[in-house]
């Protein structure tokens, strides 16, 4: 019996130990691999390197830890070389403190050289605040577009807890310590106490997507109000400029920063693999398991 279970699985047993017995050799080949690939992708005029002068940043899935595209905004800013930057959003939103974070480094990007922002399948939420800012929105026509506002979320375990005979201690100063707890239902006066900061940070959203799309707060129901739109009814309320393809807003970070001869910077493909892999990780974790504020 062992010996037939043995054969059966052999293939998977033999890649496994292949890959233990060369694991050293294929990270070393992987890393090659993507510095060869990114040397190969430099644009070239003759013998000369042409100095880029276009960026494109990217910004997908959940929002959480956001150092590396601040990094490359910071970097777009700073080099003077680069006139405009394109941002390519497709993210569900996330942590309110990165969104906001973002939104005012494209503010003062945007301040220096222009930005494009487009939503090639969803931006909402916090990847939306992120983006208000730009000098243009363009949606993809098939995007997902809205979802203005805030939540706070939280686990009630106490059922669980009694099943399994496991008690809290606590010892705290302060009546609302504990807003926020797993460990039981939440009182009344610790969710009106929640509902403050939700409200205060929602009013800030509002209040800064009216300002930046030139939209007026009081008209919050129709373009707020965490309504989700397709990318022509987000035309129509003012929360997109364009509704088209990333053709387009290629072209239209070429007419805004008035390049004559287009030159894309280049992100390295080794970083972006690796910080791929370890953000998707990261970010998943602490989006949905966090207790901190999500536009979302």
């Amino acid at each position: 019996m062992f010996d037939i279970l043995k054969k059966l699985f052999y293939p998977i047993i033999a890649i496994f130990d292949f890959i233990t017995k060369y694991f050293k050799s294929i990270v070393f080949l992987t890393i090659l691999y993507f510095f060869m690939s990114s040397s190969e992708d430099s644009t070239l005029s003759g013998n000369n390197f042409e100095k880029a002068n276009l960026q494109r940043i990217e910004l997908n899935g959940p929002i959480s830890n956001v150092d590396n595209i601040l990094s490359q905004i910071n970097k777009a800013k700073q080099n003077e070389s680069i006139k405009g930057v394109l941002l390519v959003v497709n993210s569900p939103g996330g942590a309110v403190a990165a969104s906001v974070e973002l939104a005012y480094a494209i503010k003062e990007l945007s301040q220096i050289k222009p930005v494009v922002a487009y939503a090639s399948s969803v931006i909402a939420s916090g990847s939306y605040y992120a983006s208000i800012w730009a000098d243009k929105i363009i949606a993809n026509p098939g995007s997902m577009v809205g979802s203005i506002g805030v939540i706070l979320e939280g686990m009630n375990v106490q059922e669980l807890m009694e099943k399994i005979g496991v008690k809290t201690q606590i010892v705290k100063a302060g009546k609302y310590k504990e807003s926020g707890t797993i460990s039981r239902e939440w009182t009344s006066y610790e969710k009106e106490e929640l509902e403050k900061v939700i409200k205060d940070t929602y009013d800030m959203f509002v209040s800064d997507v009216a300002n930046a799309r030139k939209l007026k707060v009081e008209d919050q129901n129709k373009f707020a109000n965490a309504h989700i739109f397709t990318a022509s009814q987000a035309k129509k309320i003012g929360l997109v400029d364009e509704v088209k393809t990333l053709t387009f807003a290629i072209k239209e970070i070429e007419k805004l920063s008035k390049v004559t001869k287009p030159v894309w910077k280049k992100e390295d493909k080794l970083d972006k693999f690796i910080d791929k892999i370890i953000n998707k990780a990261v970010t998943n974790l602490s989006v949905y398991f966090s207790s901190e504020l999500k536009a979302y």
